[in-house]
């Protein structure tokens, strides 16, 4: 299945829609679909060069055909895809968005500015320019940061990372593989792997047995909820297939005499424990993608059950800045079915706020969806409560690198701390951390854990990086081929300073 039936867009354009979709994940999918179904012109732009978002990656070209490796609910993807088809949403690919700014009030109600590139096969990437009068960020979870010693080796990648490979090229390790950590998507990892042939040496379960108690208050709602049959199927089939080692409380990976990883050092039980290993495969849960929400300007609360940040948000996914919404786990985790509905419901709020809908209208297409939704998400307290990850792997200590892309440590944040760094921000001008290519999207957790942690303080007072566009990185070859309007000769302006 491709794409190719979709309305082609060329970014010399300048374009004006009513409403902007980013990410093409279940919720941007879903929203796309709903918004134009609605009556209003409508786009979606994606980083990927395919539709699907993380749940659905390369949904339409995976080359893992049989249906049993990936399993029902990934094939799932294309009772979402096929209506988007249909819809007469426009739909680009391997477009990154980098710039959004709110216009001044305007007479033709375009009251957003986006700036985006587009990466092509063989050239260079372009930019282009987009007004639209509302957004729906559709940016998906990413995966939490696990800084352990040496997680940063040749041979060390989250499972997240490892799923990437398997749908989008059919590529499984091999040799001696271990999982580590903890939560659903380690043990479907796992499971898709089995259906594939591959070995599993091991899984390293980081989740304290003592969390079942914990979770026990909100085992009602899952036992009421489409999580059961499926996990105890799952759990049935990898607890047969790959010994699991429950109680590690610690891990380290150790390079061998090349510089990848070769030796995973663990506490399970209380006891210092060795393996051998060619591939280390690590999970602890995933989190909103907050960046391009936070550089707009939309608050963010603490999630205390899940040890993060995420948007705050109303019932229909809506922000503190006007006419900007929020959909699916970018704002706050609840699984993809649950994604899909929240994309509707910003979809139709969008339409209720652009005067497509009356506040009637509004609620009576949104009422089966809110429904769904609530179906959708039962069960999920007793997940979070369960596989809340330990505070050791989420604070660590010594010469743990924290910070990738500058190459900071941990030891190097705490002393930072204990000097008077106050958060995130002022830890810039100490140690660079999130300053990088990545902007924080790999250390901002964890930075804001360790000034908590070292001045004994809440992580929502540390707060968190203060974020700017362009949110990803971005030359001036592009900034070039934006164009040539005022609007544009105004983003080079901005882009100097």
């Amino acid at each position: 299945m491709t794409m190719t039936n979709l309305p082609p867009l060329e970014t010399s354009d300048m374009l004006e829609r009513d409403l902007l979709v980013v990410g093409a994940g279940p919720a941007g999918l879903a929203a796309a679909t709903r918004a134009a179904e609605l009556g209003l012109s409508t786009i979606l732009l994606d980083e990927q060069p395919a539709p699907g978002g993380q749940i659905y990656r390369a949904i339409s070209t995976t080359p893992v055909q049989e249906r049993n490796i990936l399993g029902a609910d990934y094939w799932h993807g294309l009772d979402l895809l096929t209506p988007f088809q249909r819809s007469g949403a426009q739909y680009l690919a391997s477009a990154t968005v980098w710039s959004i700014n709110p216009r001044e009030p305007q007479a033709d109600g375009l009251g957003f500015e986006v700036a985006y590139s587009v990466t092509g096969a063989s050239a260079d990437p372009q930019a282009g320019l987009l007004h639209c009068r509302h957004i729906i960020l559709a940016t998906g979870a990413q995966e939490r940061p696990f800084p352990i010693p040496g997680w940063t080796l040749p041979g060390v990648i989250t499972a997240g990372a490892a799923q990437i490979l398997l749908k989008t090229s059919g590529v499984v390790p091999e040799g001696r593989t271990v999982l580590a950590g903890g939560g659903p998507l380690l043990y479907l990892l796992a499971y898709q792997y089995l259906n594939a042939g591959v070995k599993i040496e091991t899984i390293l379960e980081t989740t304290p047995s003592g969390q079942w108690m914990q979770a026990l208050p909100h085992a009602w709602g899952f036992l009421r909820s489409a999580y059961l049959g499926k996990g105890l199927k799952m759990l049935r089939a990898v607890r047969k297939a790959v010994p699991i080692i429950s109680g590690v409380s610690a891990l380290e990976a150790v390079a061998g005499a090349n510089g990848q990883v070769a030796e995973l050092r663990y506490t399970a039980d209380g006891q210092p424990r060795t393996i051998a290993v060619d591939q280390l495969l690590l999970h602890q849960g995933v989190v909103p993608n907050t960046n391009l929400s936070r550089a707009i300007g939309a608050e963010h609360a603490w999630n205390e059950r899940q040890d993060c940040w995420e948007p705050a948000v109303d019932a229909w996914g809506a922000t503190s800045v006007p006419h900007l919404t929020i959909a699916g786990d970018g704002a706050g985790i609840a699984g993809a079915m649950a994604a899909e509905h929240r994309g509707r419901l910003a979809a139709i709020q969008a339409a209720a706020s652009l005067g497509r809908l009356d506040s009637a209208a509004r609620d009576r297409e949104a009422a089966p969806h809110r429904l769904a939704l609530a179906r959708a998400t039962r069960g999920r307290e007793f997940f979070e409560v369960l596989y809340r990850p330990q505070p050791q792997f989420r604070r660590p200590v010594g010469n743990t690198i924290v910070c990738r892309c500058e190459e900071a440590t941990a030891e190097q944040v705490r002393e930072a701390a204990r000097m008077g760094c106050q958060g995130p921000n002022q830890l810039k001008a100490f140690l660079r951390c999130g300053m990088g290519p990545c902007q924080g999207r790999f250390c901002g957790l964890t930075v804001t854990e360790l000034i908590a942690d070292e001045q004994q303080r809440h992580p929502r007072d540390v707060g968190y990086y203060r974020l700017r566009f362009p949110t990803k990185p971005v030359t001036l070859g592009e900034i070039a081929t934006l164009p040539q309007t005022q609007a544009s000769r105004e983003a080079v302006v901005r882009f100097k300073k």
